[in-house]
């Protein structure tokens, strides 16, 4: 699979024998179905260039590994025998953790991304490392009999916000919540008996977005996030996530907006996310904490004034922030998540009014500004993918290792 979750083209990786030339095509036929959906036999075959009988052997094989499915199709118009449908096993699964400030969010998500659960579990101040793995195997431990009798687990995909070296699932720095060199799948590994593999929040997020949600298709996008943690961001150039050297590009929150600003945890001053913040939103609302779904809610429904100040002063400060990061990295899209999302759906035209005077030249004109589909299941769909990567890979070698 590339970077993107896109299926490989079918000339990449062939080795030279039958069996290396078979995995392959097994891989691809499994990462078109887990990305696309149902599709035919004859959709493979136009899709994918291989034959009838190629994908009718290799379509068996995924249903002998408990893979993929097929029912017959139910329409008649087609002229001769009508191709069966192929589906992803959406019993096949993954569970997804996403840790932040003030919850763990923990989740079941299927083959096809198909979310089966998602448990908010509250916390009371910023959970460590090892509370943040108790609550995760508790929660795990009361789902094991519906996990056994039902599923079969590829593993455990944790998205962090913050800086994770992605090869060996070390946190290397999460400042909001002050963890400090944590190996991280390690412990959950342990913990669980499932393998976990660690990312950053805003990466799986675009991952996310840019295979199931509004950034499909997409080669050149920007992902924007905002969480009780701060703000992350992402970014596709030319179909590639921009990563930096060190694995930490895209460290949009810490974007410079006020000079005479709040001072950041990151000791700068007048960082985006001291300004564009999800507790000074709360503040305003009398919360302390809320679900992204509760906060569309309330947003909807507000006649404060005071409320309505404070989402428009936030929204002009983002479009500046955006006007800058079009300058710089000349996006297709820019997709906004999380509490950004929820600003943007009061006053959609503001923000849009707001890049455009703010943008340099015409750069904007053509800039679409959307809100990620996925909403509260981004983060937990994104984590999903790093759970599944091993098998969309090689599913010859990884279905029969499958943890029920």
């Amino acid at each position: 699979m590339s970077s993107t979750g896109s299926p490989r083209p079918l000339s990449a990786g062939v080795g030279n024998s039958n069996d290396q030339t078979r995995r392959h095509n097994l891989s691809t036929i499994l990462t078109t179905l887990h990305h696309g959906g149902a599709q035919t036999r004859a959709d493979l075959t136009r899709r994918l260039g291989l034959n009838r009988s190629t994908i009718a052997a290799l379509v068996g094989e995924l249903s002998d590994l408990g893979l993929a499915f097929e029912t017959a199709r139910t329409d008649h118009g087609t002229v001769g025998r009508p191709s069966p449908f192929v589906h992803p096993n959406e019993r096949v699964a993954a569970i997804a953790v996403n840790p932040d400030t003030d919850a763990i969010i923990i989740g079941l998500v299927g083959l096809g991304g198909v979310v089966h659960k998602r448990i908010r579990y509250e916390t009371d101040g910023l959970p460590t490392v090892r509370e943040t793995v108790n609550i995760v195997r508790a929660v795990v431990d009361g789902m094991r009999g519906e996990l056994e009798s039902s599923y079969r687990i590829a593993g455990v995909g944790i998205a962090v916000p913050g800086l994770v070296r992605a090869d060996s699932g070390m946190v290397t720095l999460a400042p909001h919540l002050d963890w400090h060199d944590e190996p991280l799948a390690e412990y959950v590994t342990e913990a669980l008996g499932y393998p976990a593999t660690v990312g950053n929040d805003a990466n799986v997020g675009i991952i996310a977005e840019s295979i199931y949600g509004a950034g499909r298709g997409v080669a050149d996008l920007l992902y924007v996030n905002g969480s009780p943690s701060g703000i992350g961001g992402g970014a596709l150039v030319a179909g590639v996530p921009l990563r930096g050297a060190q694995g930490f590009g895209a460290e949009l929150g810490h974007t410079l907006v006020n000079g005479d600003g709040l001072l950041c945890h990151c000791g700068r001053i007048g960082c985006l996310e001291t300004e564009v913040k999800l507790s000074r939103l709360l503040a305003v609302l009398g919360r302390e904490r809320i679900d992204g779904d509760e906060l569309d809610q309330l947003l909807a429904d507000n006649t404060d004034p005071a409320v309505s100040a404070e989402i428009d002063r936030q929204l002009d400060i983002l479009s500046v922030a955006l006007a800058n990061f079009i300058s710089v990295l000349n996006p297709e899209r820019i997709l906004l998540g999380g509490f950004l999302g929820s600003l943007v759906a009061v006053h959609p035209d503001r923000l849009r009014t707001g890049v455009l005077e703010a943008s340099f030249g015409q750069l904007a004109t053509e800039v679409t500004l959307e809100r990620a589909q996925l909403r509260s299941r981004l983060l937990i769909v994104g984590a999903a993918e790093l759970a599944f990567q091993r098998l969309l890979d090689d599913p010859a070698a990884a279905a029969p290792a499958l943890t029920a």
